[in-house]
């Protein structure tokens, strides 16, 4: 799949503001700051498209970027970041699970988590409510660059069995390591809709 064109179409905090298109839509979910801009970034192979920040907790709309015309990635803020004051975290629970019941281009949820770590207790917890209303849902695990080769089997082993899952993608957005098979997961719900 090549990306040819990318435009941030929408910011919404409410149904009213999403898309009225119905192209399928592929959600990224993940912790404050394991890598969902520079995931996105990666993916479409733009330096700066979607805005990185060294300060967790920045995004706090759900942003719908138009790919080729064709489909959204659709991020939305990150959860677990304890700064957040416990209303504005609940704000946004509220937002990413109206999204999740009411939105019927939703075909994908690609859920990020951080390769260096075992999965916290809101990985799991986000996890479980994915599969709780029955969604596609592929494990991507960000820089994977920055774990040593020795230490890879263990953590592969951790988070198997914290999530209890069988495959995961291994993800480096310095080194586009699994941006392929993302991209090939993306084509395989286009070319079923097409």
């Amino acid at each position: 799949m090549k990306i040819d064109n990318v435009e941030l179409k929408s910011i919404a905090v409410r149904q009213s503001q999403y898309p009225v298109d119905s192209y399928p839509e592929f959600l990224l979910v993940g912790r404050s700051n394991v890598g969902k801009s520079s995931f996105i970034n990666a993916l479409i192979s733009r330096k700066n498209f979607a805005r990185t920040s060294s300060k967790p907790g920045k995004t706090q709309t759900l942003n719908f970027y138009l790919i080729n015309n064709d489909c959204y990635l659709v991020d939305v803020p990150g959860y677990g970041y304890s700064k957040l004051s416990k209303q504005s975290d609940k704000k946004i629970g509220l937002m990413i699970e109206e999204y999740l019941k009411k939105r019927e281009t939703l075909s994908h949820v690609f859920m990020l988590i951080d390769y260096r770590h075992k999965p916290t207790e809101d990985d799991i917890m986000m996890y479980n409510f994915l599969k709780y209303y029955n969604i596609n849902i592929t494990i991507i695990a960000t820089k994977y660059d920055k774990v040593g080769q020795k230490d890879r089997t263990k953590q592969d082993n951790i988070i198997k069995e914290t999530l209890k899952i069988d495959n995961f993608i291994h993800f480096s957005s310095t080194t586009k390591k699994g941006r392929e098979e993302v991209l090939k997961i993306i084509e395989s719900y286009l070319r079923l809709g097409a």
